[in-house]
């Protein structure tokens, strides 16, 4: 069976519009409050009566298993037959492009507990994209132009929300630095401590998401969701996009939780760990107790551009408009770049070479009194410092090509002043000394001057 919602105006198929959070017809304009619609809509609502049947089957039989994973239904607008997999439970008709809920794919399965509704329409996710693209100095030229968004979609993405109480101890190994210098020797104290942090940790709804086909990646990263925003769900709020049926269920989301739980603890404890040179965790252990989770759809833009006959996902939160994906990088760019900063790296080094090494007292250059061995020594040098910090710069770059990195922490979703310490010890071990022979200076004839450096 498949649900439409009409409109009472005009009899068209009423969508949920996300900027005035209300059902909205696309043909009419009117608008309708979504209790309202639902009590017409169960008024006018009667059992289809129509059959249509054919007196021979075209096409082969199904073996055995062979569509599991598939359902179909027809759209009671046009009469298109609808195919999806068996996650899918809402879905856009390609004909004549109502919306359509399939109502029977919902069986066997929880009702979601909440929901988020899109507050970004599809106009804004074209629009981030575009923006996203903007400053990438090693994206191709005609990227932008040449790309085509050849998908569109706004999916209810399924997540388990998680509540729970985390208790951990962590220690850590610790350095403090203390520098001091002699006429021969420059000297380096180290201390080294033993900390230790022990408490707990309270988290609220943290998400996981329940399909195997969303990248954990992207869904990470798209994170946080406004919990403000959360609603009750209620199926009027799926019209007009697409929605997933979990296929991971909660029993398994566990793990990825207690992950992201753990990571969190560790970094709000170190967050505590203050006034060292070094930290570095010797042992960890997290513990945590959980309640039932939240079943919750989320809304998110799935966005696929093609490129040189490439595909390339971004995805888009469609409550806070944050964008994330990875963009095709032009390697000829790179070296492009690359050599240009080098360029000038080297330009700027040989300046200050030739300051260091061929001015004499009077600040006058003179070559001859360096051997042509020790120039093209000087100059191999600065051609090596400039172009690796000049492509090490232009390298850097790819970072802001890929923006789909998952935090791997919860700290988002910590319930406001829970930390709490029932120890915190900073506790001495030993101290370290290391000496450095100082540095000495050795003139020649014309001034210039050589270092040579020596250890102990």
């Amino acid at each position: 069976m498949i649900k439409e919602y009409k409109c009472p105006n005009c009899g068209g198929a009423v969508k949920f519009d996300s900027s005035s959070q209300k059902m909205k017809c696309p043909y009419c304009d009117t608008e309708f409050e979504i209790a309202a619609l639902e009590e017409y809509q169960k008024e006018i609502a009667a059992p289809a009566k129509d059959y249509f049947g054919w007196a021979e089957e075209a096409g082969e039989t199904w073996e055995a298993g062979e569509f599991d994973d598939l359902s179909s239904s027809s759209c009671p607008s046009c009469g298109a037959e609808l195919l999806g997999d068996k996650n899918t439970v809402a879905m856009v008709c390609p004909c004549c492009g109502n919306a359509q809920i399939v109502s029977q794919r919902l069986s066997g399965f929880l009702k979601p507990d909440y929901l988020i509704p899109f507050k970004r329409d599809k106009k804004a996710a074209v629009e981030a994209l575009k923006n996203f693209n903007k400053g990438k100095r090693l994206l191709p030229d005609f990227f932008t132009e040449d790309n085509h968004i050849n998908n569109i979609q706004g999916v209810y993405v399924p997540f388990w929300l998680f509540d729970a109480e985390a208790d951990g101890r962590v220690c850590y190994k610790a350095t403090k630095e203390k520098k001091r210098q002699d006429s021969s020797f420059y000297y380096t104290e180290t201390s080294f401590y033993s900390i230790v942090r022990d408490g707990s940790i309270s988290f609220e709804k943290i998400p996981v998401d329940g399909s195997e086909r969303m990248d954990d990646t992207y869904m990470d990263a798209i994170e946080p969701f406004d919990y403000k925003q959360l609603r009750e769900f209620h199926t009027s709020f799926l019209a007009g996009y697409l929605a997933e049926k979990y296929d991971v269920d909660a029993e398994k989301s566990k793990e990825r939780a207690a992950e992201r739980i753990k990571t969190s603890v560790e970094s709000e404890f170190a967050r505590s760990v203050s006034g060292y040179n070094s930290v570095k965790i010797e042992s960890s252990s997290v513990s945590v107790k959980g309640s039932k989770p939240s079943y919750a759809l989320f809304p998110v833009w799935v966005l696929n551009t093609k490129y040189k006959k490439e595909n390339y996902l971004f995805m888009m939160n469609g409550e806070s408009g944050k964008l994330v994906g990875k963009l095709p990088i032009d390697l000829r760019k790179i070296w492009k770049y690359g050599f240009i900063y080098s360029g000038i790296l080297s330009i700027i080094f040989a300046v200050l070479f030739l300051a260091a090494f061929v001015l004499d007292k009077e600040g006058i250059v003179n070559i001859g009194m360096l051997s042509a061995g020790k120039i093209l020594a000087y100059v191999l040098i600065a051609l090596v410092f400039a172009f690796a910090i000049g492509f090490g710069y232009v390298w850097s770059w790819r970072s802001s090509m890929n923006t789909a990195v998952s935090p791997g922490q919860a700290n988002a979703y910590m319930v406001s002043d829970s930390l709490d310490f029932r120890e915190k010890t900073d506790r001495f071990l030993y101290n370290t000394v290391t000496k450095t022979k100082r540095q000495t200076t050795q003139s020649y004839s014309g001034g210039a001057k050589d270092f040579s450096r020596g250890k102990y």
